[in-house]
Parts: structure tokens; C-alpha cells; sequence
């Protein structure tokens, strides 16, 4: 008889299947790598069990323990079957923008799930990380994995992913792609891969809202560039010490609409019932090949995990069409939005070495409750009526002070398809305006009332 001892040990192994209608048109061939084949229905089911493993090896997790992990859940699905398997108990912290399926199926495997606010910074108590930190300090013997930082993530996947691949392609593989959220599956094939042919190249697929993209490029941590979006499990707003930076060649960014609706193509054209960042990974990787795959390349993509995680939202045309990814509702995101403003919204500024005075007889002229800080081209401030008018309450002197002597950050600026609900969560009393460029590089500003205007005629 041929039989496993626990669901654990089906782990691995997934097959690779070749891209055959959305690549159509680009050279070379292009494998996904299906790893909803894992009996957790996701790659997490890999480093997940690594961790445990590892985890008990040290001792850091007992007989009777409780785990718990912050999770986008994939990962806690991996680990509730590691439990499962060896008797621990699970505790699993969610940002709520997750999907309502995953919650629902880590609650089916026994794990209790606490859902924790996204529009919150990681430091903040009430962030999914936080809590998670907070829980392993008052359940006694927990263990509390941490996938971001937690290096047996990457070691999984150096050593069952990556050998994978390199065995099913004979070695020929040329280029590798992937989402980068915790970096262990990128980082740990990317280490295998060029230890065996320095000339793969590797390809990360960030999202807007995620700071990886110009980190890589510039060497910056810009808080700039973090703004909440709607993809799941990829993206980050820290820098996890699984991903290592030196080995990923490139990064490409994917908004949220593109992975949509690629996630349902795949689906509909290739046979693959995939999750939301497959959509993100596939967009980027055809977005790559294009113009620089040649006939004899083989690149091989990462397809995370399942789409039953997903029902409620990508493969639910209402809400796509809510989100504005089905281009049926009207001011669905910031384009609209901005398209629907006339000549006389053009963007108001005032220089920074104006005075408040002059600032204040501009907003009152124009009409304006927000009015960005400009020092020549570049935009280094904002104001806003309502702290303007605590200002001057607290010390009317201020009116003769220069503009940058009072001014707030500026506005952060947005993608063009950033959608309606993503913008809404930004636009609150901490952040009253954000920014877009048109189709002519032009800059717009979107403000609360726009938003109101928006949310009143669809």
C-alpha cells in the first residue's frame, strides 16, 4: 500500500504548465508553476511546515503550544495543517481588506481568526503585526513564527521550490518571476537558481501602495510611496528580512485593476482557477517578456494559490464592477474622477516663500479647501482650511510667516486607476487630499468632496 501519514508530507511537487492563450504573441515559452496543488491550496503550505519544523527543533515550540502569525491567509492556511497534523493550537491575525473566504476557511481548519484594521501603520497596536506581537506575549507557550523576518520561510523554498523547477526544466530555465510580499518564494528559488546559472534573471512583481519597487532602484524607504490598495499577498509597507534585494534584477509594478482582470483570464483561457496575485504575477511577467524574450527562453512564474480565496471579489462581477475593473460604473477611480473635472479645476499652488496671508486670500478667491506648497516644479507642501484656521485661532501672527514655516507634508501622489474605495480610504481627516497625473502629466488633486460628488452620482 502506498498511503501518507498526515496531509503534511503531500507538500510539493506541483506541476508547471505552459501559458498558451495570454501569452500569445511573445517569444520564448512561459510556465506557471501551479502551486494550488498544494493540499493547503497555496505555496505557504511550504515554508509554513519549515517554520513549525524548525521552530521545534530549537525548541521554540512545545508539546501543547499555540501558534501565532500574522497573516494574509495562505499562510496561516499552511500552518493550521501543520498544527493539525502535530497538536498545536492556532491564532491568526488578519488585515481586513482579506477576503472573507479566507477567513472562513482558517476557521474551518480550527484556527481562531482576529481581524485587524489595513489603513494602520505596522507600528501601530491595532496593525495585524502588532497584535500578533501582543498575543505571543500573553499566551504562554506560543510561538510566534513571523514569515517576514523568519529565514526558514526562504529556506523552503531553496530547498523544494527552487530544485522543482530547475528539474522539470532540464536546468533550461531563463528568467523567473514572482510576487514579492514575505520574499521567502522569491528569494529562496532566486538564491537556488543562480547558484546553478548566474545568468537567470529574476524578476520581482510589486504593487502600487508597496515600497519594495523603489527601494530596489533608489535605495529608499519611501513612506511616500504606502497607501492602502487591494491586492492580496503581495506588496509590503516594511522591508521584510526575507527578501534580499540583490537577488531581484528588476521589479514591476501592477495596479490592482491589471491583476484583476488577468487573474480571470487565466481562469478563462488557460483552465487555471487561480488567486488574485497570480493575476498580479502573470500581468508583470508578459508585461517583462515582451520585446526582450527570445525564442529559445524559458521563464517560469509563480502561481501563488487558489481561487476560492477569491468568489466574493475578483471572480464576482459585481464586485468588479463596483471597483471600476469592469469599466461599467461611472467614477469608479481617479481617472474618471479627474475627467469629469472642468478647466476651472485646474490645480491651484502657491510658492513656499509666499506668506500665510497670501495663502489665505487664495484659497478664499479660489474657493479652495486644499492648496498644495510648491517650490518651483516641486511640490514640498500642503495646507488645509481647517488647520490653517487653528493655526491663525492659536497665534494670528502667523499670517506675515512664510508658507513653509506652517505647511504639512504634500500630498501624496496616486496612480491613475487608483479605484474609489482605495482612494476613500486615504482621503480622512489626517489626509485630506491626494494627488494624480492626467493623461498629459498634468497634476489634479482629488479632494473629500470630490469624492462625495463621485459616491453621489454613481
Amino acid at each position: 500500500m502506498k498511503y501518507y501519514q498526515s496531509m503534511i508530507e503531500t507538500v510539493g511537487n506541483t506541476p508547471m504548465v505552459k501559458l498558451n492563450s495570454v501569452s500569445r504573441g511573445i517569444k520564448g515559452t512561459i510556465l506557471a508553476k501551479v502551486e494550488y496543488f498544494n493540499p493547503g491550496n497555496s505555496m505557504k503550505d511550504r515554508m509554513a511546515i519549515k517554520m513549525i519544523e524548525d521552530a521545534e527543533a530549537r525548541g521554540d515550540l512545545r508539546p501543547g503550544g499555540t501558534i501565532v502569525e500574522g497573516t494574509s491567509g495562505n499562510t496561516g492556511m499552511g500552518l493550521a495543517l501543520a498544527a493539525i497534523a502535530k497538536g498545536y493550537r492556532c491564532v491568526f491575525t488578519l488585515a481586513d481588506k482579506q477576503s472573507r473566504e479566507k477567513i472562513d476557511i482558517l476557521r474551518a481548519v480550527g484556527a481562531e481568526v482576529i481581524v485587524c484594521p489595513t489603513a494602520v501603520p505596522p507600528e501601530d497596536p491595532r496593525s495585524y503585526y502588532s497584535v500578533a506581537q501582543r498575543l505571543t506575549e500573553e499566551i504562554e507557550n506560543s510561538y510566534y513564527p513571523n514569515q517576514y523576518d523568519n529565514l526558514s520561510n526562504t529556506v523552503a523554498h531553496y530547498e523544494t521550490t527552487g530544485p522543482e523547477i530547475w528539474r522539470d526544466t532540464d536546468g533550461k530555465i531563463t528568467h523567473y518571476v514572482a510576487g514579492v510580499g514575505t520574499g521567502g518564494s522569491m528569494c529562496g528559488v532566486a538564491q537556488y537558481l543562480k547558484e546553478r546559472n548566474p545568468d537567470v534573471v529574476t524578476i520581482g512583481i510589486d504593487t502600487y501602495g508597496s515600497v519594495f519597487k523603489k527601494y530596489k532602484e533608489t535605495g529608499v524607504f519611501d513612506e511616500k510611496e504606502i497607501y492602502p490598495y487591494l491586492t492580496e499577498g503581495i506588496g509590503e509597507d516594511i522591508l521584510p528580512k526575507n527578501v534580499d534585494f540583490s537577488l531581484i534584477d528588476h521589479f514591476v509594478k501592477v495596479t490592482d485593476k491589471d491583476a484583476a482582470i488577468m487573474t480571470r483570464r487565466l481562469s478563462r483561457e488557460e483552465g487555471m482557477f487561480v488567486g488574485w496575485s497570480c493575476g498580479s504575477a502573470v500581468w508583470g511577467a508578459l508585461e517583462w517578456a515582451r520585446g526582450r524574450l527570445g525564442e529559445d527562453d524559458v521563464m517560469v512564474v509563480i502561481l501563488p494559490d487558489h481561487g476560492t480565496r477569491y468568489l466574493a471579489k475578483v471572480y464576482n462581477d459585481d464586485w468588479m464592477k463596483d471597483h471600476g475593473f469592469l469599466e461599467e460604473r461611472e467614477f469608479s477611480s481617479a481617472a474618471t474622477i479627474i475627467s469629469k473635472q472642468s478647466g476651472e479645476d485646474a490645480l491651484t499652488t502657491i510658492g513656499r516663500e509666499a506668506t500665510v496671508a497670501e495663502a489665505l486670500s487664495l484659497m478664499t478667491t479660489a474657493d479652495i479647501s486644499q492648496l498644495p506648497v510648491t517650490d518651483g516644479r516641486e511640490f514640498v507642501g500642503s495646507l488645509s482650511d481647517t488647520r490653517l484656521l487653528a493655526n491663525l485661532i492659536d497665534d494670528p501672527s502667523i499670517r506675515d510667516k512664510s508658507v513653509h514655516e506652517i505647511m504639512e507634508p504634500p500630498f501624496q501622489f496616486v496612480p491613475v486607476d487608483t479605484t474609489l474605495d482605495v482612494l476613500s480610504s486615504m482621503i480622512n481627516r489626517d489626509c485630506q487630499a491626494v494627488m494624480v497625473r492626467d493623461e498629459q502629466g498634468l497634476p489634479r488633486i482629488i479632494t473629500q468632496h470630490d469624492l462625495l460628488e463621485s459616491i453621489a452620482a454613481a
